[in-house]
């Protein structure tokens, strides 16, 4: 079971604006201790300039894991997976999150904000928060992640 003392950093853009809301709202309600990086509205902005500090949070070790969210998810996930140590993994089902954490042991979850609903959403980041990975025959493959040929 996680530990919700741990501070897990969100951060979305403008397209992930509305759920990020949501989803500080409802993780701070069921006492987890979510740190908000912004975006703090639903204004225009790049998003990078509000992944790169989560993952950037990770990458040190600072922090275990990570919310990131924008339109599709997909502009958060390339952004923080430009960190050695992040694997963040895109997710648009319950599944998706359980497996990203259980054989990926993915530390940041990226969510398509205009995609999936706000409940959905919750159950993903619950999820991902709360399986544990799997190790074993995984560790070899992890380790080749970020191995170049």
């Amino acid at each position: 079971m996680f530990d919700k003392s741990l501070e897990i950093p969100i951060g979305s853009d403008h397209g992930g604006f509305d759920l990020k809301q949501f989803l500080v709202e409802k993780l701070h309600t069921e006492g987890y201790n979510i740190k908000d990086l912004g975006t703090g509205s639903i204004e225009s902005v790049d998003y990078p300039d509000f992944i790169h500090p989560v993952a950037k949070l990770i990458q040190d070790g600072k922090n275990k894991f990570g919310i990131i969210i924008c339109g599709s998810g997909q502009g958060a996930s390339m952004t923080a997976n430009k960190y050695p140590n992040v694997r963040a993994g895109l997710c648009w089902d319950v599944e998706q999150a359980r497996l990203t954490r259980l054989h990926n042991n993915a530390n940041i979850i990226s969510l398509p904000g205009r995609f999936v609903s706000f409940d959905l959403a919750l159950e993903m980041v619950k999820t991902f928060l709360n399986t544990e990975f799997e190790g074993g025959r995984h560790i070899l493959r992890i380790n080749k992640i970020s191995k170049t040929l």
